[in-house]
């Protein structure tokens, strides 16, 4: 069974935001010579990175719910000039919309079993996907999904 993280996606107002943020990046290694990927770096090393690398993604909060994730390709750790260890969290380059799943702030990532992971929302066959973007936010504030 995966293990997937959860993290609050700061700055973006909805999942186009992330995706355009996503695509930018995944250019920009297009144009370097490397694989379409985005990346993003944490201070905290996942201890538990096997279980991440099998199959995990990036589960994204977005304006206090998850609304999208993205499959973890990789964890890279570093140290950064200032000598703080990070770690670059490598991500595909798709971002799958989720269903909404409400969430309170939080400071970094959290682990987030399959079991507590949100479906993703193309899986869900009751006719979610198929509604209009807006609605389903609303929908989703409302407690109606």
């Amino acid at each position: 069974m995966a293990l997937h993280l959860i993290k609050l996606c700061v700055g973006a107002d909805s999942i186009e935001d992330l995706r355009e943020w996503v695509s930018e990046r995944s250019l920009i290694a297009i144009a370097a010579g490397m694989e379409p990927h985005s990346s993003h770096i944490t201070r905290m090393i996942p201890k538990r990175d096997q279980e991440l690398l099998d199959g995990g993604s990036l589960y994204w909060v977005i304006k206090g719910q998850v609304q999208a994730r993205q499959p973890l390709l990789g964890l890279k750790s570093f140290t950064d000039v200032d000598g703080i260890s990070r770690c670059e969290l490598v991500l595909g380059p798709e971002v799958i919309e989720t269903e909404y799943q409400p969430r309170r702030a939080f400071q970094g990532w959290r682990y987030l079993t399959d079991d507590d992971a949100p479906r993703d929302l193309k899986n869900m066959g009751d006719g979610t996907a198929d509604l209009p973007l807006e609605l389903r936010r609303e929908l989703a504030e409302l407690g109606l999904l």
